[in-house]
């Protein structure tokens, strides 16, 4: 990534959002998971003077910045592509794009290249603060795209062209994570995701059935909070117009992420899914952390 300055003029940085297509719990024990970065996240706009601005929670970015020891300026974080609910978050890693914008905007304010250690550096921090959590999101928000991460390793997958629809409540990651940590079957639970992650390369939509089913199936015996009667509606929808569907994250809540055969099925799905209050979302792949000189008037 090049280093961009502007004397007199701002910066901004962009870092998307995610979606999690196959993997989710099972990245937590070293299973690969499936991600895709999308045009859904925080924006970062770096210019002179002394400040942090955020429009909420400020604790990811002033950590982040604060790891890269980002030099005195006015950084102002904002939703990028923000996402117009009545009420709730939808749910697409806001707070690892937070991580990711800053380490950005750290390094580039100090007339550095921000590099792949820096996305290690966004990852322990992001963990730091959440106190839990794979990184997958911070990762994904990182390099962009659609990508397999197993560890911190990845691979550049096929951009897919994808749906996100809200399931009417927000979710709460931390408890759903720790309830799985402490369930006897995470063993056979991560061979069978990571067989998943196998078979999106061939039939991605298969992939999303079967995954949905396996993560019903651990949460039964986990004893975990996963589905919810928007959620479950959702993916039945998606089904009836031949498509497939799945939360995407830890469930109970926020988006799901559905995949069509065609283009026809997806708008009567996405108008079906309109009809009952649960809204679609459009979403684009995103690149990974951009950054962009914008003049000042």
């Amino acid at each position: 990534m090049p280093v961009l300055s502007s004397a007199e003029g701002a910066l901004t940085v962009l870092a998307p959002g995610k979606l999690v297509l196959v993997g989710e719990y099972a990245v937590l024990d070293g299973a690969p998971a499936i991600v895709a970065a999308v045009d859904r996240g925080v924006r970062c706009v770096l210019s002179p003077g002394d400040a942090v601005e955020t429009p909420a929670d400020d604790r990811f970015a002033r950590a982040a910045l604060e790891a890269v020891g980002a030099p005195a300026r006015r950084y102002v974080f904002s939703d990028w592509n923000p996402v117009s609910l009545r009420e709730g978050k939808a749910g697409f890693g806001g707070s690892a794009a937070a991580c990711v914008a800053a380490v950005v905007a750290g390094r580039l304010a100090a007339g550095l290249a921000p590099t792949a250690d820096d996305a290690a550096l966004a990852r322990r921090v992001h963990h730091a603060v959440q106190g839990s959590g794979s990184g997958v999101d911070v990762l994904a928000s990182w390099f962009g795209g659609v990508r397999r991460f197993e560890g911190l390793g990845h691979s550049s997958l096929p951009a897919r062209r994808l749906v996100a629809v809200y399931s009417g409540q927000s979710a709460s990651t931390g408890p759903r994570v720790q309830r799985y940590l402490q369930w006897s079957g995470r063993e056979a639970f991560a061979v069978e995701s990571a067989a998943l992650c196998e078979l999106f390369a061939v039939d991605p939509l298969a992939a999303l059935r079967e995954g949905f089913m396996l993560l019903c199936n651990m949460a039964r015996a986990a004893g975990l909070a996963y589905e919810t009667p928007g959620l479950r509606r959702i993916v039945d929808l998606a089904a009836s117009y031949g498509g497939a569907a799945k939360p995407s994250g830890a469930g109970g809540g926020d988006v799901a992420v559905a995949m069509f055969p065609e283009p026809e099925a997806e708008a009567a799905f996405c108008a079906a899914c309109a009809a009952e209050g649960l809204p679609p979302i459009p979403v684009t792949i995103a690149p990974g952390a951009a950054a962009s000189a914008l003049s000042e008037p």
